[in-house]
């Protein structure tokens, strides 16, 4: 009898959770080979190409593929229970997308949950083909946010600024393998800190980006690369909730409108911050500053056309998920 790779069995665990009209979906994925995150790490972290095909090298070995490099975007916040604490999620992107949600449980690094950009992988309709399974293989690689065993959640939100590509360290890493490493190896916000500061941080696809993190404690961050500083020295500023500018300059951002290399984005961050003003957080609490935050399709703004909405319970390191703004379908997740 043929033995059944990891890879087989990775491919064969993805499963299509929703049946909307179009091509747009949830699915999930269980990642059962071994992924070596250190080999990415360094000098090929600094090309997005290159990184893409070392990803590949590793999730396809021996199968000659190119793959573009990801695109991300959104709205994000933290917020406290009586019982738990929440991370809110919107990834906002005006091309459409299925979700995929990623299980993993690396060797020697925490079992995560995380949502991975399906049109990043040209795999919208990831059960349709051994080829789409096969591409849907990268998505460890290409997850945009997710919580992992020690209540650690990422999320990755697109900046206006000039993307940032330092050349200070021995070693580099880049937007993808930034929310990868912090859900492997980070047990809180600050080993997750420290992580990123160890290496140069390159941006990937033209794009600058930010990263919001937080942890079972509420310890509530956003990691930006001063776009003010020549070196783009890494800044870490405290916050409950973040859009698409930068925290570290948000007295020089305004609402409803593009602020150059500062940001936008500001007025779903107020929208956020006057429901979780209100009172005691609740789930339901939490829901309605996501679909508060939420937006229609515009293609003249690369940031609008919510994807998927998901709510991380630290605590607890569960997931709940809304795809493609149908707010009465809820698919939660765990880590099991």
């Amino acid at each position: 009898m043929k033995k059944i790779t990891p890879r087989v069995s990775t491919a064969a665990s993805i499963k299509r959770l929703t049946a909307y009209e179009g091509e747009y979906n949830l699915y999930e994925m269980t990642v059962h080979y071994d992924y070596d995150l250190d080999a990415l790490i360094g000098e090929v972290a600094r090309d997005d190409q290159a990184f893409m095909d070392a990803a590949v090298a590793q999730a396809l070995p021996g199968v000659s593929v190119k793959v573009a490099p990801p695109s991300f975007g959104c709205s994000a916040f933290c917020a406290k229970t009586d019982t738990a604490v929440l991370t809110g999620r919107n990834y906002d992107f005006k091309e459409d997308t299925s979700a995929l949600l990623v299980r993993a449980n690396p060797k020697n690094g925490y079992a995560s949950i995380a949502f991975a950009c399906l049109n990043n992988l040209g795999a919208n309709e990831a059960d349709t083909s051994i080829e789409k399974r096969a591409a849907s293989l990268l998505a460890p690689f290409a997850c945009l946010d997710g919580v992992n065993a020690m209540g650690v959640s990422i999320a990755v939100l697109t900046l206006d600024s000039e993307p940032v590509d330092q050349h200070t360290k021995a070693e580099a890493i880049n937007t993808a393998l930034t929310t990868r490493l912090v859900l492997d190896r980070a047990a809180t916000t600050k080993e997750a800190v420290g992580l990123l500061g160890r290496y140069d941080m390159h941006a990937m696809s033209g794009r600058d980006y930010h990263f919001f993190i937080n942890d079972a404690s509420g310890d509530s961050v956003v990691v930006e690369y001063d776009l003010l500083d020549p070196a783009r020295e890494m800044m870490v500023t405290p916050v409950r909730e973040i859009t698409n500018y930068y925290a570290l300059y948000a007295d020089q951002v305004k609402p409803n409108q593009i602020n150059d290399a500062f940001g936008h984005g500001k007025e779903r961050a107020l929208a956020i911050a006057a429901i979780l003003d209100k009172g005691a957080v609740t789930v339901d609490t939490a829901w309605a500053a996501l679909q508060a935050s939420s937006q229609v399709p515009n293609p003249e703004d690369i940031t609008s056309n919510t994807q998927w909405s998901v709510l991380y319970d630290n605590t607890n390191q569960t997931a709940q998920c809304v795809q493609r703004r149908h707010w009465g379908d809820t698919f939660l997740f765990t880590l099991d």
